[in-house]
């Protein structure tokens, strides 16, 4: 049961526009794990006021770290970060080891009605996952699909894993509105979705897809926000302090019009 069954929304207006956010939080360190730095990230996160938040490697449980970092939450870090201002939270676990797991989460202000998480890692490689949420946004007939992906390392797992991307956008209805976020490590700019309705905003916006590591001095571009059946306005990687310095990936931020 996910925490957004336990907590029904309080009715409010009908929603048409809305901000997305994605980052991955690389566990909730700094670049090299030098510095445990969950608690500022939670506070950068809060200042863009983004109603959607995609997670990528954020931990669930880790026995080891509260022993080592005394400001380590009690809590999951994407309930940590879900705090008072996201009520709705999933998260997909993604890999597992002795010490914990990690995978990818997805926060909202909007209630969450089901989500699964899709296992795409490729035999013997890195854990990979999907997690595919539904969402009912006030006013609006349509549910909101949101799909938070963290693709491989290798070209040929990551196309494999676009592929099994695509099989899922192919099951989702052909007029919702959709957005597909994360890390989809793609340095050799190949991640291309166009053939299942896709547009990569920041493609549509300035003709490339941003650069967006390492955050300090960003040159590659690995992240995405692809959409479907939305509008999208005035996307921006956010490059500067504080985010410089709380992952080794640039944030990416879009306003979603429906």
């Amino acid at each position: 049961m996910t925490h957004s069954e336990l907590i029904p929304p309080t009715p409010t207006t009908t929603i048409t526009r809305f901000r997305v956010l994605t980052v991955n939080t690389h566990k909730g360190f700094t670049a090299l794990n030098r510095r445990f730095i969950l608690p500022e990230l939670r506070e950068a996160v809060r200042s863009v006021a983004a109603d959607i938040v995609f997670l990528q490697e954020i931990h669930g449980t880790h026995e080891r770290h509260p022993k080592r970092y005394s400001n380590w939450p009690a809590m999951p870090q994407y309930e940590f970060l879900a705090d008072s201002i996201w009520p709705q939270y999933a998260y997909g676990r993604n890999a597992v080891y002795p010490d914990g797991d990690h995978g990818n989460a997805l926060l909202s202000k909007f209630q969450i009605v089901r989500y699964d998480n899709l296992d795409i890692s490729q035999s013997g490689h890195e854990s990979r996952g999907l997690l595919h949420c539904v969402m009912r946004l006030p006013g609006q007939e349509k549910e909101l699909h949101a799909i938070c992906v963290h693709l491989g390392l290798q070209e040929k797992h990551r196309q494999q894993q676009l592929r099994l991307i695509a099989e899922r956008v192919a099951q989702i209805p052909a007029d919702a509105p959709l957005i597909v976020a994360g890390d989809f490590n793609d340095w050799r700019l190949r991640a291309d979705l166009r053939h299942c309705g896709l547009r990569e905003v920041f493609t549509e916006a300035h003709g490339k897809p941003p650069r967006t590591f390492p955050a300090r001095l960003p040159l590659l571009r690995l992240d995405r926000i692809y959409v479907r059946n939305v509008k999208a306005h005035a996307p921006q990687v956010l490059n500067s302090r504080p985010w410089s310095h709380l992952s080794d990936h640039a944030p990416l931020s879009v306003e979603i019009e429906l």
